[in-house]
């Protein structure tokens, strides 16, 4: 069944929009014109994505970086720590910090459920 979730002008290309429908979370992207729906949770551990990037097709969680093909709801990566750069971590936080990083390589990044879109004139539907 297609239901309308939005607006064509609502999402920037590049953009993230998040909706919910049926009690089902969706976050809406839009890569260069061109319209797909993903679950809204990270399949890592539950972040939402619509607070992550979308780069062309890759959408990135911006909870642990891992990073998804809006296409299909494809996992491409596990989690990836982000990179402090050249800032010194104190030892206690620094051993926190890797403990944490242990733990998080046990968690396997799952495929996240992909949604068929279609437009019809300005309005955003999906299928569910």
């Amino acid at each position: 069944m297609l239901i309308e979730v939005a607006k064509v002008n609502e999402i920037a290309p590049g953009g993230l929009k998040a909706v919910e429908v049926n009690g089902e979370e969706i976050v809406l992207c839009n890569d260069a014109g061109r319209l797909y729906a993903v679950s809204r949770r990270c399949g890592h551990m539950n972040a939402p994505l619509d607070l992550g990037t979308l780069e062309g097709y890759i959408l990135t969680c911006p909870m642990h970086h891992a990073q998804f093909d809006i296409t299909s709801g494809k996992a491409l990566s596990g989690s990836v720590p982000a990179s402090l750069g050249d800032e010194v971590i104190p030892e206690g936080i620094g051993k926190y910090l890797q403990y944490v990083g242990m733990l998080m390589s046990h968690i396997k990044t799952c495929d996240i459920k992909s949604y068929s879109v279609k437009v019809e004139e300005n309005t955003v539907k999906i299928e569910i």
